[in-house]
C-alpha cells in the first residue's frame, strides 16, 4: 500500500469514528429527551388511575408497599423532611402538633427528600433512627422521594402539580400541604411557616372541625 492510499484510508476511518460518535450522541440525546417526555406522560397518567390522593401508591420508611388509605377520613399535614437543614428542628413542632391534634384525627405525614442542597443524604434506616433520637418522632414517616422534576413522585403531582389548587414547585424542606376529612387540599404552607405558628394551627382546627 503506497502512503497516499494509506494517508487516503486514515482519513476515511478518521471521518468513519467521528460520524459514529456524533451518531451516538445524537441517540443518547434523543433517549434522554424521551426519557423526559415519557416521564411527563406517565406521571399523570399514574394520577389518574389512582383516583384519589389516597389510592396513590407509596412506600413508608421500611420500604414497604403502602397508600395513604389508612388516613381516609383523617386530616393530614403532608411535609417533605431533611434531617440537615436549618429548618430541620421543625420536626419538633411537627411532632409536639401531632401529640396535640393526633386524638382529633390529624395524622402527619414526613416523606425525605434529598432534592434540596442535598441535605437528605441518609438511607431510610439512618433517617428513620435520627427522626427517633434526636426528635421522638412518633408520626408516619415514609420512603424518601422527589418533589420536584421529572421524576415527581405522584403524590406531589397531585399536591403541585398543574391540575392542584396550588401548583407551583415546592421551594425548600418542609414545604406543608393541610389534607382535609374528604380528601381535597385544604391549604399549602411554605417552608418557613412553623407547624405551631397561628396560621397553620388554625386551618389545622378548622379543618379538624369540618364534618
Amino acid at each position: 500500500m503506497t502512503a497516499e492510499k494509506a494517508r487516503g484510508k486514515s482519513r476515511i476511518e478518521w471521518c468513519f469514528e467521528r460520524l459514529t460518535t456524533v451518531s451516538h450522541l445524537l441517540i443518547l440525546r434523543h433517549m434522554k429527551a424521551l426519557s423526559l417526555t415519557l416521564g411527563l406522560l406517565i406521571m399523570p397518567a399514574m394520577l389518574a388511575l389512582a383516583g384519589s390522593i389516597y389510592d396513590i401508591p407509596v412506600k413508608d420508611i421500611d420500604g414497604k408497599e403502602t397508600s395513604l388509605g389508612a388516613y381516609k377520613g383523617k386530616v393530614l399535614l403532608v411535609v417533605n423532611v431533611a434531617s440537615k437543614c436549618g429548618l430541620t428542628p421543625q420536626y419538633k413542632t411537627l411532632e409536639s402538633t401531632y401529640e396535640k391534634f393526633k386524638d382529633k384525627g390529624l395524622v402527619i405525614v414526613g416523606f425525605p427528600c434529598n432534592q434540596f442542597a442535598s441535605q437528605e443524604p441518609g438511607t431510610n434506616e439512618e433517617i428513620k433512627q435520627f427522626c427517633s433520637s434526636k426528635y421522638n418522632v412518633t408520626f408516619p414517616l415514609f420512603d424518601k422521594i422527589e418533589v420536584n422534576g421529572p421524576n415527581r413522585h405522584p403524590l406531589y403531582v397531585a399536591l403541585a402539580g398543574k391540575d392542584s389548587p396550588y401548583p407551583g414547585d415546592i421551594k425548600w424542606n418542609f414545604g406543608k400541604f393541610l389534607i382535609g376529612r374528604d380528601g381535597k387540599i385544604i391549604k399549602r404552607f411554605e417552608p418557613k411557616t412553623t407547624p405551631d405558628s397561628p396560621e397553620v394551627t388554625q386551618a389545622i382546627e378548622a379543618a379538624l372541625a369540618a364534618k
